[in-house]
Order: C-alpha cells, then sequence, then structure tokens
C-alpha cells in the first residue's frame, strides 16, 4: 500500500513547549523532530514532511502572521506530491488562524489544525495523541472536502463552528451548537455529520484596524467615538442577548457609520444568532435600519477576522451585507 504524503507545519504553541527551571514557567522549546519522535508508529500511517514556519506562542500570532501562514498552506497544497497539510498551533489563537484558513483556502485535501493544553513537562503531555490524530483525520478520504478540521482530544470540529471555551481541559476545543463532525477511534475517524455550507473569501491580504467592543451593562460611545477617530477600519459590537446594544451606545453606533465604518453586530452568548427581533431603541431592528450588519452566529473573534478579509475584498456596504448575512437572512 502507497502511503500518502502529509506536510505538519510547525509554528510553535504549547505542544512546542517545556518548562524552562530558570523561570519557572514553560516557553518554546522543542524542535519539529523532538515532537514528532514522541508520535510512536506515525511512519506506518504517512510519509511525514516537516516544515518549520515558527516557533512562537499562540498570542503573538497576529493576523498578518496568518496571512502568512495561509498562503504557505496553500501553496503546499498545490504539490501533487501533498496529500494533506497539518499545522501545529497554539491554543489561544487557534480558532482564529483556523477560520482565517477555511475562509480563503479553496482546496479539496484535508487540512488539520492540532495543538496542545499541557506542555510536555507536565504529566499527561497531549500533544503526541493530538497529532496523531490529526495524522490520522489528514489520510483519511473521508476528510476531503471539508475545509479546515480542528483535531483535538480525538474530536474533530469544523474550523467555523469550534471555540476554545475551557483555559485546561483536554476538550476545551467544541463546537457548542452542533457538537463535533466526528472523532477520531482506533486510528480512524470517523464523520457523523457534514458541513451544509461554506464561505470563501478569494484574498492574499487583510485589513488591519477592525476593533471589537464587548458590550456590558450601562456601556457608552466613548470607545466607539475613540476608533472611529483612530482611524478605524471596521468594528465589531458584541452585543447582548438577540443583537441589543444600551441606548448610551447608540450614539456611537451612528457616528462610525456617518464616517463609512463598518459595524458587524454579533452577540455575545456562546451560542445562537443575532436576529433584529426587538424593535425598542438600541434594539436589533433598529440598529439594522441604521445600517448595523448581522453576523449570524459567529463569535465575536471569528467575525472580526471575517471582516478583515472581507474589507480586503471591498468596501461597499451591499457587498460586505452579503458577505456576512448571505443565506442566514
Amino acid at each position: 500500500m502507497i502511503k500518502p504524503k502529509i506536510a505538519i507545519i510547525f509554528t510553535g504553541g504549547t505542544i512546542s513547549m517545556s518548562v524552562d527551571p530558570r523561570i519557572g514557567a514553560a516557553i518554546p522549546t522543542l524542535s519539529s523532530k523532538e515532537i514528532l519522535a514522541l508520535v510512536t508508529n506515525i511512519d506506518k500511517y504517512a510519509h511525514i514532511e516537516t516544515i518549520n514556519f515558527s516557533k512562537i506562542p499562540g498570542p503573538h500570532f497576529s493576523p498578518t502572521k496568518m496571512m502568512e501562514l495561509k498562503i504557505l498552506v496553500s501553496a503546499t497544497l498545490e504539490r501533487k506530491d501533498i496529500h494533506g497539510v497539518i499545522v501545529t498551533h497554539g491554543t489561544d489563537t487557534l480558532e482564529e488562524t483556523a477560520y482565517l484558513l477555511d475562509l480563503t483556502i479553496d482546496s479539496e485535501k484535508p487540512i488539520i489544525i492540532t495543538g496542545a493544553m499541557r506542555n510536555s513537562s507536565e504529566l499527561g503531555y497531549d500533544g503526541p495523541s493530538n497529532l496523531a490524530a490529526a495524522v490520522c483525520t489528514a489520510i483519511s478520504p473521508s476528510s476531503r472536502n471539508k475545509g479546515v478540521l480542528t483535531v483535538m482530544n480525538n474530536e474533530v470540529n469544523a474550523a467555523s463552528e469550534v471555540t476554545k471555551t475551557n483555559t485546561l481541559s483536554l476538550n476545551t476545543f467544541r463546537s457548542l451548537d452542533f457538537g463535533p463532525l466526528g472523532i477520531v477511534d482506533d486510528d480512524k475517524v470517523i464523520f457523523h455529520r457534514e458541513i451544509i455550507s461554506r464561505q470563501y473569501i478569494n484574498t492574499n491580504s487583510i485589513v488591519e484596524g477592525v476593533h471589537l467592543i464587548k458590550c456590558v451593562a450601562g456601556m457608552d460611545s466613548n470607545l466607539l467615538k475613540y476608533y472611529v477617530n483612530s482611524n478605524a477600519k471596521g468594528i465589531i459590537i458584541e452585543a447582548m442577548g438577540r443583537g441589543n446594544v444600551p441606548p448610551t451606545m447608540v450614539e456611537g453606533i451612528q457616528y462610525a457609520l456617518d464616517n463609512n465604518i463598518a459595524i458587524v453586530m454579533v452577540s455575545r452568548c456562546p451560542t445562537g444568532r443575532v436576529l433584529d427581533t426587538y424593535g425598542y431603541y438600541g434594539a436589533g431592528k433598529s440598529l439594522r435600519e441604521m445600517g448595523v450588519i448581522l453576523g449570524g452566529d459567529l463569535q465575536g473573534q471569528k467575525a472580526r477576522i471575517k471582516l478583515m478579509l472581507a474589507l480586503s475584498i471591498t468596501c461597499d456596504y451591499n457587498e460586505l451585507k452579503s458577505i456576512f448575512e448571505n443565506n442566514q437572512y
């Protein structure tokens, strides 16, 4: 049997860390070869090619860095000898990178992102098992045409749905609304459902200056006005509940819209979509009539990535609205 060739792109994160005794805290130390050496029997399933992209923690991963990674992943997938690509990544920003790759790469080949919640100095270091499960997923024919998948704790989730839900747990990456796409069991990936629809934004660039604001009780317009006066390109508002804000924020929202700054509204709730259900001042219906775009069930961090990509191809309000609201409203 001909074994498939899988490229593993190492970017850093906890999977590459161990505790430095001088400071008593984990830092990136392990090389790609050292990590792979801990994954037993991997050579029985696939030929592995390692690509060293970076060795940085998750919080150091900027949107610009994500786009650099996207260009590398795309080029690697175009090679005829490559069956699929795995990316190791720090978990703090893993879901944002995964979603950026999912939106901007149009490929049938499997793209898997994995990482670790425990560093190599801890008991129960989960890096090798997660990487092994990622390889099992990447070599499977059933993983084709599914976009970007995250594989952690033997669960397979879609990049568009998954989020980090806990600071510590091994099963931190979960799809809260719909559950995982599948599992890895006995070295095989088993899918239980499909992704109904995916979006593709054809771009190799990303617009900085898109900000995220989380609504809280009694919030005013000061932060909105600050971002507008600081040349913001777009603003994501994590509104309350179904998509509502305190009345003292409306002035700032109108100020941003008057300055042609795109505003996309999502909910601060972990599940559910925003909708123009309520009609009082500051509620979803009036905000939508003002020109606020509804962001569906996206969480704020993903909506921000999406708007940064969308603004790289258009500043037209109707086109931006279509990108966010198409097939949902």
